[in-house]
Formats: structure tokens, sequence, C-alpha cells
């Protein structure tokens, strides 16, 4: 992990260690292996290349097959809502299992569909416009779910209207599923099934032919021979860490800045205790990415307002499992994930994952879990309405009472007025957003619709229709998440 003033003045990562994280977090939102976009990304470079569609198209459809699910966090709340659980019924989904969806909307499914599918492309886009990739792998996500026959989404093109890397793309993606769920001959067969439809008849032949080949040699490789092949050049630049934190708090609209917060919080207080910067830096990016897990729990568990099943509670409580597992794949990450899969641990032992107690527990990951703690406590929550800053701090000072928190990390932070961090990226679109607009936009990217706003601010709903209006005409887009993911690049929210 290295500091870059000319990023964010924060700490900075390579863009493929950023692209390792969120392709392991989409993984999690579609609930497939942790493994599942690297293994399409190197499929989706055999295919490019055995096509001959020269080698930029190469690099495009590695980076979109990683950045594919990137947009999944920032849809869940509307699968959640339309279909129950947005993890499961989105792994149904693309294995082709006939019950995915509800027999009540199969009439309808365009109309769910077609909304989410923008709110995914415009995030994923975004992502990749952030991250600094080619124009060529933006076009292929903004489009990535579109068909050969024009029935895909969000805009039904057609033919060659659809960039052909998101065939490729498309192709790689199934092959790897189907292969995996059904075995080889069965995928061959889907994939013939589909060809004229979702992808184009040659196309799918060229893969059904050399889909064998292709994924004995994929067994065969090892873990630093596949990371040469994806490491594109445009991956070799550093980024800031910040888009993985906003990205992993999209999944639920009550969490936006809830991981940015949590790692200044961290890293103002790693400077009362006069920990280096090195310490600093590490636990900033672990604030930050803490909440990899999250991404595999379905949003109905996290929008629960009564306590949960013992069911729900085991799947809340692996969360930082999945966390410290994001850091076997993260490169430079790694550190960072392992520290922050620390966040709900407690000194009495009486946390999760590993029920670490006492000396097991190092000074930062008692800095952590405290900030976690203290920064959640002051904010809203489904279950409950935020504390106020002293009902928070006697709460935090009852627990480190008991044994759960470091008392001396609990006295700093309460005793802080720690300052957010402005970190923008140097790769957001610039957008001039007035105070009030700013004031609709914190609304509407924590979930509240445009007549709550209206009511928080005191403001009829058709002055906040107009300035929701001019949000999204100013950042150049049509969806909250995406309008949100830019403000927070901006340093706007």
């Amino acid at each position: 992990m290295q500091t870059s003033p000319d990023l964010s003045g924060g700490p900075a990562v390579r863009v493929f260690d950023a692209v390792k994280a969120l392709a392991f977090i989409g993984d999690l939102s579609m609930g497939q292996p942790t493994d599942h976009s690297i293994r399409t990304a190197w499929l989706a470079r055999r295919l490019a290349h055995a096509a001959e569609l020269g080698e930029a198209a190469a690099i495009a459809v590695c980076e979109a097959s990683l950045l594919r699910w990137s947009g999944c966090t920032a849809n869940a709340a509307g699968f959640a809502e339309a279909l129950g659980d947005d993890v499961a019924s989105r792994e149904a989904m693309l294995a082709l299992k006939t019950d995915w969806a509800p027999l009540e909307l199969h009439a309808d499914l365009g109309a769910v569909i077609t909304p989410l599918a923008r709110i995914h492309c415009e995030v994923s886009g975004e992502a990749a416009r952030m991250l600094g990739l080619g124009g060529e792998t933006e076009t292929t996500l903004r489009h990535v779910f579109e068909s050969w026959d024009g029935s895909g989404a969000p805009d039904h093109l057609a033919g060659s209207a659809v960039p052909a890397t998101v065939f490729v793309v498309a192709l790689a993606g199934e092959l790897e599923i189907f292969s995996r769920t059904y075995g080889i001959e069965r995928a061959q067969a889907l994939i013939a099934q589909r060809a004229d439809a979702r992808y184009p008849d040659k196309l799918a032949r060229l893969t059904v032919r050399l889909a064998a080949q292709w994924l004995d040699e994929l067994e065969q490789a090892d873990s630093a021979s596949i990371d040469a092949a994806l490491l594109t050049p445009n991956m070799n630049d550093p980024t800031p860490v910040e888009l993985v934190a906003d990205i992993i708090d999209l999944k639920l609209p009550w969490m936006t800045g809830y991981s940015r917060s949590v790692a200044a919080t961290a890293a103002n207080c790693a400077t009362r205790f006069a920990l280096d910067e090195a310490a600093q830096n590490r636990l900033y990016c672990a604030g930050l990415i803490h909440g990899m897990g999250r991404a595999a729990v379905p949003n109905p568990v996290w929008n629960t307002p009564a306590r949960l099943t013992q069911s729900a509670w085991e799947k809340a409580r692996l969360v930082p499992y999945w966390t410290s597992r994001a850091g076997k794949q993260t490169g430079a990450l790694a550190e960072a994930a392992e520290l922050g899969s620390y966040a709900y641990e407690r000194l009495d032992g009486s946390g999760y994952f590993r029920g670490a107690a006492g000396a097991a527990l190092s000074i930062e990951a008692r800095i952590l879990s405290a900030s976690a703690a203290w920064v959640a406590l002051r904010a809203a929550r489904p279950w409950r309405a935020a504390f106020t800053h002293d009902e928070a701090a006697r709460l935090l000072h009852e627990e480190a009472a008991q044994g759960r928190h470091d008392a001396d990390v609990v006295n700093a932070l309460v005793d802080a007025r720690a300052t957010p961090r402005r970190v923008v990226n140097p790769r957001a679109q610039t957008a001039r957003l007035s105070a009030r607009e700013v004031d609709v936009l914190r609304g509407i990217s924590r979930g509240a619709s445009n007549k709550e706003v209206a009511r928080d601010l005191s403001l009829s709903p058709s002055t906040v229709r107009t300035h929701v209006e001019s949000v999204f005409r100013k950042l150049e887009c049509s969806t909250r998440a995406a309008a949100t993911l830019k403000a927070l690049a901006l340093g706007v929210l």
C-alpha cells in the first residue's frame, strides 16, 4: 500500500487490487464462488483472441469481466424489494433456474429488471471510469446486459448496435457458471440454445468448440499465472481505495458514507495513540473495506426491524469471515482486509467471527472495533433511531466497563471531534451542485423518497423533484445510486 498525494492524499493501491476487491464483492452479491469473475475474465480473454477481435477488445473484456458485478450492491435493494432474497435470486437467475422469480412476476419481468439493470450498468460503468480504465471497458459495462436479439436491458439494443465485447463477456460468464453447475456437456448445450438470442451464433459456436480445452487449461493454471494473464496496462496505475468503500455501502442506502466514517474515525484515533503513519494508513484502509463481506448477506436480513432469527444471525456473523477471505485475493489490500475482519471482535471474546479476546486483539483491532461501533451508534438503522453523541458515549462506556471494548480507546473516541476526510477521486466527473441540491441528494442517497426529503427540508415535493432532476443532469446519470457514487467521489457527501 502506498500514499499518493496526486490521487487523494491518502492510501492508494494498484487499480488491479481494487478491481479484484470489487470482483470479490460482486461475486458474493451474485451468490457465486469468489473466483467466478477472475475465471470469467480469463475465459473472456481467450475467447476475444480466438475470435480475432484484437488486443484492445481483449483488454476490455478482461477488465469488464472483473467489474461486471460491481453494480450489484447498487441494485440489491431493488432486487430484494421485488424478489425477496437479492443474493439467492440472482444466483438462481444466472444458473437459468426456472424458479428464480415468483410466478406472479413472470408476465412483467421486463418492467422489474430493466430499471435494476440501468442502476447496475450506470454504477459499474462509472466505477470503470473512476478507476481510469479504457473507454471500451466502460462502454461494455454500460451495455453488459444487452442481447443480440434486442431482448436485453436496459436499452434493448440489438445486433451490431451492441458492442461485440458484451457478447464475449456474456459467453465467458455463462460458460463458467453452466460448466461449474451442470458440467461441460450441458453447458455447451445451453450456450448453443441461446445462440442468436443472447449472443451471435458465430461466437457461440466458437465457444462451444473450444470450451473443454479452455476449461482444462484454466484448471491447470495457478493464481500467479492467472493474475499475469489478467493484469492489463491500465491496472498497474494507482487508485484511491475509497471507491471500494463506496460500492460496499451502496448495498444498503442507510449506510451511505458509513465505511468512510469508520475509516476516518479509526485513523484519527490512531493518532491519539501515537501510532506511526503505516499503522494509520492500515487502519484507514481497514475501515474502508471492513464491510466487504456484507455483500454475501441478503438485504432483508439487514433491514429486519426486530431481533434476527438464528439462521439470519448465522449469515450476519459471517461478514468478517468473508472480509478475511477477501484478503487472500486482493493483493496490496490483503493486510487491510485481514485487520478489517476484526471489526466485530470484542475484548471479552463475545465478538465474531473468531471470538478472539484479550491479547489476541492488537491495539489496531481494538481501535477499529470501537470505531465501527461508535460510528454505527450515532447513525439511524432500520431497527432503531440514531443515538445522540451523549447517548452513544454512555453506551460505549458501558460496553467498555463490561470488558467488551478497550476503555482507553473508548475515551479517545468519545473525547475526539474527528474531522471527516474530504477525499476526492481525481478521475471523478467535475460538477457544481448548489447547497440545496446537496441537501436533497444527501436525503435520497440514504433511501428517502422525494416526499420524505420534502418533509425533512420543508420543501414542496415538486421542488425536490426539480432539484433531483438538476442533480442528475449535472452528474450525467439517471439513477440515485450512480448520483450517490459520483457525489461521494467528488467529496460532496
